[in-house]
Formats: structure tokens, sequence, C-alpha cells
């Protein structure tokens, strides 16, 4: 059965992840990581791809990007993912492949989800244990979303600039949606969509993306999905 396209439409973000191949690591010190996110800055930059939100797990990433054409997401994915496993092959003195398959890709609706999606990616590492707080974990877009810190991959999106018209005031109710865990059912519903590949947000907007592409963009009703973001 060939594979379903993904839903894909210009202007609208876009929650990724791509996980190592058998859940190997992906990223085994320091200098990996920061090959990692200089690579994926080169290819967003080509592609003309605005990123929001990233962490890097050890073996897998979520990343909320914004293509402004149609297909640049996958291009810019294709060419990260071509470059990185050249650069990780190269030093660990590997060869074959690094990622699981294609990597997996959802809508978001904008003004319903895309900071629950900030969330979600940012307290990765607080889900998994590895931090206590966010801010502890040193491979995640929270330092420039929460605390102002200098970073040339982030490019704010419309809603994250509306939580305040000041500066200062932004950062600080950034910081307060994290004082709130995501329940139980916006955890599902997230991982649900991204594994399914579908459109995140209200009927209205998940009516919209159908009619414009012409394709099912609501998830299909099955059991509870395994725990594997």
């Amino acid at each position: 059965m060939p594979r379903q396209p993904r839903l894909d439409l210009a202007g609208l973000p876009q929650h990724v992840v791509q996980r190592g191949n058998n859940r190997h690591p992906c990223f085994l010190r320091e200098q990996d990581y920061r090959c990692y996110l200089q690579l994926l800055r080169e290819a967003a930059k080509q592609e003309s791809c605005l990123i929001h939100a990233y962490v890097l797990m050890t073996n897998h990433v979520h990343l909320l990007i914004t293509p402004t054409a149609k297909s640049a997401l996958s291009r810019c994915m294709q060419a990260l993912g071509r470059r990185y496993v050249t650069y990780f092959n190269r030093t660990y003195h590997r060869t074959g492949t690094l990622w699981e398959g294609r990597y997996k890709a959802g809508l978001v609706d904008n003004q319903t989800y895309l900071l629950t999606c900030h969330r979600y990616i940012e307290l990765n590492p607080v889900r998994a244990a590895m931090v206590a707080s966010p801010e502890d974990y040193p491979w995640s877009s929270f330092h420039a979303n929460a605390l102002g810190a200098s970073d040339p991959l982030i490019h704010p999106h419309s809603e994250y600039l509306a939580l305040d018209a000041d500066a200062t005031q932004r950062l600080e109710a950034y910081r307060e949606l994290f004082k709130t865990a995501l329940s139980d059912d916006q955890l599902l519903d997230i991982r649900s969509h991204l594994q399914q590949q579908r459109a995140l947000g209200t009927h209205r907007f998940q009516a919209a993306i159908e009619a414009e592409l012409g394709r099912v963009a609501k998830i299909r009703p099955r059991g509870r999905p395994r725990k594997v973001f």
C-alpha cells in the first residue's frame, strides 16, 4: 500500500518528531547536539522554515516549525537528516541508517494548540525524569522562549508574541504557562494526532484542512497509543 502523503500547508505550524533507529541514541556527546542545531539552522534558513520550539532528546527530536512554502518542511528535514547522518557516521566510524524511517509531522491549530505544543516539546526532559525543571535541560528552546536567552534558531510565532507586547512581561507570561502540567487528555491528544500525522486542533480547523486538501485530517479512533514520544 502506498504511503499517504503528509498534510502539508504553507504558513501553518507542524509538530515534527524524528526518532533514532530502534530507539538507539542519535546524540552521544555535546558536540553532536551542537552540530545538529547548526545543521538545523542552515537547513531551515535554506528552505525558509521558521522554528518556534525544539528539544533534542538522546534518541529523538521534537520540532515546532512553520514552513513558508509547500514541501519546504520535507526538503528541510531531508537535507538535515542526510547531513547529520554523514556527520554522525564519520565521527563514530559507522555506516548505515541512523533514523527510524520517515519523520512524523502533524499540522497544529495556531489559536488552540500552538502554545500547548510548545509546552509539550519543552517539557519532554521533565516527563522523562531527566531533569526537575525544563530550564535545567540545555538542549531545548525553553531558554529562549522562557528566559530570553539568545538563540538564532528561534523565530517567535505570533501567538507567542501575543502573550504580551512587553518582552519581559511576555517571558513571565510564558513561564506562567509551565506552572500547570499538561493533562493526560492533552498528552493523549497530541500523541495520537502526531502518531497518525493528522491536524491537531478544533473540528472547525480540521474541517478547513479537509476542504482545502481533500484528505482526512481527523484521527482514526483506536486504542490508547503507547507512550513513545
